[in-house]
């Protein structure tokens, strides 16, 4: 290594992606912090992102494999072996993680040469799924020291990513940003000296915005993928017991979705149509936008029929930094950053009427909100700071990539 810092490919799914704002975060500030970076984009993406080159991976290159499988199986047969003992003795968990997997052994095979030529320090898989499929190949192909993050989607959809442990075995180190994807990975096997939480964070704290000297109507804002993990539905039951207690107030619900019709059409049948507004995805600078306008934010997650849930979402985060109370459901990871009447409300998705009396206090207790915002603003500027919660990653990073 040179004093540069570290020359790291960085290999995802999909980058630039708006929907993955703390995955844009950590490259910032592992550039400002000298890290030479070679990111490859499996799945569209690519272009330049702050100065750096994103090698977006070309679909046409995956006609290499017809004469590239059979150089790789001559160079390491056991590869091949053991990718097709997998094959014929385990079920893929859905199409969609069978088919990320194929990718991600594609791109390792076709860019198995080029990393030979070139090779980087150390290869970082951004996500559990395509990448860390390639890193893992490209370590067993060319002896690339390897890492990977392990997010809630490749810890929790369908029970986990196809090869999870089979990957993550062999990693130097996996970073999650949530302690209950370190201990689901704990528990399925993965040294727990090797999987570390080191959370995500903002790149910037916005000033603290005044309390709403009147909260009514309430103004209250959800910012969220329209997918089932998310509990959207519960949400607008929520909605329809406030109008039905007399609560004043007005919902925006910030952000896109397969969901997005059927959520539409419960709101008008829950006669919500005037008070819930559905504004569609909107860039970063307008979340906060909307954070200024907000009194209180909502988060509903629930456990989706595939396993999904979330980890603990950034907009939860931003929030907080904001100034804006919240009121969560308790599944995964929302409950190590809120705490239940410390730093937010914490309560049953499915108890609608609990969240009406919460929402009511909030619109008419000062003392109560302030004390919930400032103890949030407390616990951001502790933990959710990208540049040093990226500076305890890069000294990860560094020693990984240390042979």
């Amino acid at each position: 290594m040179n004093s540069e810092g570290p020359s790291i490919a960085y290999l995802f799914t999909t980058f630039p992606k708006t929907t993955e704002m703390f995955l844009q975060r950590e490259i910032e500030a592992l550039k400002a912090r000298g890290v030479r970076l070679r990111i490859y984009s499996m799945w569209g993406g690519g272009g330049a992102f702050r100065g750096i080159e994103v090698e977006s991976f070309s679909k046409w290159r995956l006609l290499e494999l017809f004469w590239l499988i059979p150089y790789e199986t001559w160079r390491r047969p056991d590869i091949m072996r053991q990718l097709l003992h997998g094959l014929a003795t385990r079920r893929a968990p859905s199409w969609i993680n069978f088919w990320e997997n194929m990718l991600g052994a594609g791109f390792a095979c076709v860019y198995g040469r080029a990393f030979r030529r070139s090779p980087p320090d150390l290869v970082h898989a951004a996500w559990s799924g395509a990448p860390a499929t390639a890193a893992w190949l490209l370590w067993r192909m060319n002896d690339h020291r390897f890492s990977a993050g392990a997010h809630a989607y490749d810890v929790f959809e369908h029970g986990g990513d196809w090869w999870l442990v089979d990957k993550l075995k062999w990693a130097v180190f996996v970073h999650t940003s949530t302690e209950i994807a370190r201990a689901a990975l704990v528990a399925r096997g993965i040294d727990p000296a090797k999987v570390v939480c080191i959370r995500s964070g903002l790149d910037r704290l916005p000033a603290l915005k005044p309390l709403r000297a009147s909260r009514v109507p309430l103004h209250v804002v959800s910012v969220a993928r329209l997918v089932e993990k998310k509990g959207l539905d519960r949400q607008l039951r929520v909605y329809a017991a406030l109008g039905a207690a007399g609560v004043g107030f007005h919902a925006r619900i910030v952000g896109d979705g397969p969901l997005r019709p059927r959520l539409e059409k419960l709101a008008g049948h829950l006669g919500l149509a005037d008070r819930v507004t559905f504004v569609g995805e909107v860039s970063p600078h307008e979340v906060w936008e909307h954070l200024e306008w907000a009194d209180v934010f909502l988060h509903t997650g629930v456990v989706a029929p595939s396993g999904d849930q979330d980890g603990l979402p950034n907009a939860i985060g931003e929030a907080m930094a904001a100034g804006v109370p919240v009121v969560t459901s308790p599944t995964a990871g929302t409950t190590e950053a809120v705490s239940d009447g410390v730093t937010g409300i914490v309560l049953p998705v499915d108890r609608p009427e609990e969240w009406v009396g919460v929402l009511r206090r909030i619109s008419s207790d000062d003392d109560h909100c302030e004390a919930v915002r400032r103890a949030a603003r407390a616990w951001v500027e502790a933990n959710f700071d990208v540049r040093a919660n990226t500076g305890r990653l890069l000294e990860l990073l560094r020693a990984a990539a240390t042979p």
